[in-house]
């Protein structure tokens, strides 16, 4: 499979984000206030879609286990988002469904606290909401799909083992859809998807916000004329407190890579699209730590990556290592995030986790805090976080399917603008082939594709061969059997156009 790269300028929003950023710090122009539309001037537009958001966690409202969460997003972050979005005209009807009825009474009690009566114009009151109040319910969300009518939107925040069956059943209703990141955790159902949204015509696109980061962004387009790719490092985590509200799902239905790897490795498969693509991938793991906090669920604490790249400009090889964690101690930002790219012309080191501000306040712990990814303090008394990455991810969408819905552009036309699920297999195929690796005692995985194109994407994997055979398979993978005494890493031409046969999914 492959998708043409000659769009990929960079995120629609471009223009919103380097506004964003001019401000020169974290202080950044992020007070843009958001009011109701006028009756006379919301009669002017055309019907906005209707949104289903599936999932009623942390991301969505804040609200686990019967209480607020202890983090960052005490507030939630869609729910916020998307009635911001309805008061501003781009949403119009507004759904949530879980699974669980019982706990709905007590979650629109915390949305009224921390939402209705904190900003101004925000009224949670107009989410409809399903299961039924006091009603459990695994499969609730096909009565709730089956609510909204086809061009509406499904938003998905649930645990990953989930996404692919809630997925299906909304676009086989004829709704678009977002996924948040992972989108499903098989090559083999991520490229059903891609067919299926196809068939039913509606866009199919991962909630991947880093790619709207202003600085991500800029390092991406710098990258971009970096020459070949040579070495990449990420480092993501979160504070072992989260595996208590990661508790009803954390190491039974995903683990930490597919959470938290998918950052990073979405953010520099898109960096390379067209200039090299992932051919092996072996895995590493810790533990001990999440086992006993999990009550003895057999689960990684840390969870690293690697991942051979090939350059399609002078045959050359790279490679990646992306780790993620769940066992952190807590320190002054909820998530450390920080990477270095080398390219063979220069390199690039960004710290995300710190943007050069710190608040120190009686009662609360330092802060390292990071509005431009999303700013929960109120403006005047104001919901003020539009200009944030956060929220720009899900107003892209919401505004793309306006477009599709309007017969303006096809859900084609956002390949290379949007993370379109058939633009990013290559993240899924390697978060798999991670995951075999471990379960495989870190033998290492290879990445079939049908041919050598620069745009292709993955299609399956197969396991390498015994430590015997391994230097053969190297050479075959690379191609350097015929000069593997000379600058073996500088062959040319591309590897891999393995026939389907082969392919283990």
């Amino acid at each position: 499979m492959f998708w043409k790269g000659a769009r990929l300028a960079g995120p629609l929003s471009r223009g919103k984000i380097a506004a964003g950023a001019a401000a020169g710090s974290a202080a950044l122009a992020l007070v843009h206030q958001s009011k109701p539309l006028a009756a006379e001037d919301a009669k002017k537009l055309p019907v906005p879609p209707g949104c289903l958001m599936v999932g009623t966690g942390e991301y969505v409202t804040g609200f686990v286990g019967g209480k607020g969460v202890d983090s960052d997003k005490k507030c939630g972050v869609l729910a916020l988002v998307c009635l911001d979005l309805r008061n501003r005209g781009k949403i119009g009807r507004l759904g949530m469904v879980g699974t669980n009825g019982q706990k709905l009474p007590a979650l629109r009690e915390h949305m009224q606290k921390a939402l209705g009566e904190v900003y101004e114009g925000i009224d949670p009151s107009v989410i409809e909401t399903w299961p039924k109040d006091g009603v459990v319910d695994p499969a609730a969300y096909k009565d709730a799909a089956a609510a909204f009518k086809p061009g509406d939107l499904a938003i998905i925040f649930t645990p990953d083992d989930t996404h692919y069956d809630i997925a299906m059943a909304c676009i086989e209703r004829g709704l678009h859809v977002m996924i948040t990141k992972p989108p499903v955790k098989s090559l083999k159902q991520h490229l059903e998807l891609v067919e299926a949204a196809k068939k039913h015509n509606v866009l199919c696109v991962a909630e991947l916000h880093k790619r709207f980061d202003p600085i991500y962004l800029d390092a991406r387009d710098r990258i971009r004329s970096l020459g070949p790719f040579s070495y990449f490092w990420a480092y993501m985590s979160q504070p072992k407190s989260q595996l208590d509200t990661f508790k009803a799902w954390a190491g039974k239905s995903s683990d930490i890579s597919y959470y938290l790897n998918s950052h990073h490795i979405d953010y520099h498969e898109w960096c390379l699209h067209g200039k090299a693509r992932p051919v092996r991938v072996t895995a590493h793991s810790s533990t001990g730590v999440a086992k006993e906090k999990l009550d003895g669920v057999e689960t990684e604490d840390t969870i690293t990556i690697v991942v051979d790249w090939k350059n399609f400009e002078d045959g050359s090889v790279g490679h990646g290592v992306y780790t993620s964690s769940w066992v952190a101690a807590k320190a002054d930002v909820h998530s450390q995030q920080r990477w270095f790219y080398m390219g063979q012309k220069g390199e690039v080191t960004v710290d995300q986790a710190h943007r050069g501000y710190t608040v120190a306040q009686d009662g609360v712990p330092f802060a390292s805090v990071n509005p431009l990814f999303w700013k929960p303090t109120p403006s005047e008394g104001r919901f003020a976080a539009q200009r944030t990455y956060g929220y720009i991810s899900f107003e892209e969408t919401v505004d793309a399917v306006a477009q599709v819905n309007s017969g303006k552009k096809s859900a084609a036309d956002y390949d290379g603008l949007l993370p379109t699920i058939g633009t990013i297999a290559g993240t899924t195929a390697i978060l798999e082939a991670g995951r075999r690796s471990l379960d495989a005692g870190g033998r290492p995985f290879e990445l079939l594709y049908e041919g050598d194109g620069r745009f292709e994407t993955p299609i399956g994997m197969r396991p390498q061969d015994d430590v015997e055979n391994a230097r053969t398979r190297t050479n075959d993978l690379f191609n350097t059997s015929s000069c593997a005494r000379i600058r073996w890493n500088r062959c040319i031409p591309l590897p891999i156009a393995a026939a389907a046969s082969t392919t283990v999914m």
